[in-house]
């Protein structure tokens, strides 16, 4: 599916993989073993949320075109910013990823270790994914606005360069798994940066580099192309990353009521993008996404410390915490199955607009949720659970051998 952001940032994209995930689980698992001090309650929910609130986005998309205008019913127009999930994986992904440093000093604990877990968490989810929407845009549907894929198509996304280079997209969720990487990549330098002068500071440079790209990329071509790269991303990250503090500070820090600041900062957003609607808000991404980011900072300052109570739990029910566990796979491939569905199935039979749209709900999400879920058990959870090849190799021959004792005939 095209990203609608597209139609306003040239070649970005829409939508993450796991935050430290975009819908991903940070370096090592810090959520799971940090400091050896257990899984932080709640942040696997708030993933498995923004990676359905994405997939009903889409289907919202289909139902009502005209993005970046409101088409469809008012009361469904919240269905229109699929983009600040985006935002949500962002900021979550930065603050998964630093809960491990921010236990030891800001210390990431070698630089090649982080690179080979990162690619090891990534990469065979996102490229089986590749090949699931090569294999449904060339033999069923391209997704809309792009042609069939292409062997750059192949090159482009394989290689994690979507957002520098232009070729027709398998599938329209992929933009944010080249951004998420790029941040990886500068990870190691704002803990270098944080350590040495501050969280202050390092936040402090990253927004102020950052908002001089906005501020002159409308008249400096050469700075203009810097938007490809959706740099508010990089502020983002950064409000993840300081926000993780909260994670060793001590009793007072940690009493703070993050979880009412978290409203409070947002408050303001929600004002304006209710006042200036849709069409503006999505025109003004940028500066929106810079905005909302403290918010969401908050939010899991105040998660991480078990507040809101009633929320943590909420969030921490079996059946959101398991959606959260394969809520990176979720987002890679669902793209294409709304998009099949709905181009096959329902728009053909169904009148659009609301009908379309309930229609693809029934059908779309469920046939998603169960292929997510499928594709992660091979994908993507045995690579959470085994950090290595001869790890996995050895969990796979143990558990063939547990078939075959429960097939074998009994003498």
């Amino acid at each position: 599916m095209k990203s609608p952001e597209r139609d306003v940032q040239p070649d970005p994209a829409d939508g993450p993989e796991r935050a430290g995930d975009g819908p991903e689980r940070a370096a090592g698992d810090p959520e799971r073993a940090a400091g050896g001090r257990g899984r932080l309650a709640g942040l696997d929910g708030i993933r498995g949320v923004a990676a359905l609130f994405v997939m009903v986005h889409h289907c919202w998309l289909m139902a009502f075109p005209g993005y970046p205008a409101n088409t469809g019913p008012s009361w469904l127009g919240w269905l229109l910013y699929g983009h600040f999930a985006v935002v949500v994986f962002i900021v979550l992904s930065g603050f998964s990823l630093a809960v491990s440093p921010a236990r030891s000093q800001w210390r990431l604990g070698g630089m090649g270790r982080f690179a080979q877990r990162r690619a090891w968490r990534i990469l065979p989810p996102y490229w089986a994914a590749l090949a699931f929407s090569l294999l449904i845009a060339w033999t069923l549907v391209a997704q809309p606005g792009e042609g069939p894929p292409t062997a750059k198509s192949v090159a482009v996304y394989g290689l994690l360069l979507q957002d520098l280079f232009g070729a027709p997209s398998p599938n329209g969720a992929f933009w944010s798994i080249a951004i998420e990487a790029q941040l990886y990549l500068v990870f190691p330098l704002l803990l270098l940066i944080l350590r040495r002068a501050g969280a202050a500071v390092m936040l402090g440079i990253v927004t102020a580099l950052v908002a001089a790209i906005g501020l002159l990329a409308p008249g400096v071509p050469a700075v203009g192309m810097l938007m490809r790269l959706t740099p508010q991303f990089a502020v983002l990250f950064a409000v993840g990353v300081v926000a993780a503090g909260v994670i060793a500070a001590d009793g007072r820090v940690r009493r703070l009521p993050w979880h009412w600041l978290a409203p409070l900062a947002a408050l303001p957003v929600l004002v304006v993008i209710v006042v200036r609607g849709s069409v503006w808000t999505v025109e003004h991404y940028f500066w929106v996404d810079i905005a909302l980011g403290p918010a969401v900072g908050l939010l899991l300052a105040g998660v991480a410390t078990g507040r809101p109570a009633a929320l943590v739990r909420l969030l921490d029910l079996r059946p959101i915490r398991s959606l959260g566990s394969f809520s990176y796979t979720l987002y890679l491939i669902h793209a294409p199955i709304v998009v099949a569905i709905h181009q096959l199935i329902v728009a053909p039979r169904v009148p659009a607009g609301l009908p379309a749209f309930l229609t693809a709900l029934v059908l779309a999400v469920p046939v998603a949720l169960l292929t997510a879920r499928a594709f992660a058990a091979v994908f993507e959870l045995p690579f959470q659970r085994h950090r290595s090849w001869p790890a996995l190799r050895e969990a796979a021959r143990a558990r063939l051998s547990r078939m075959r004792a429960a097939i074998r005939p009994a003498p």
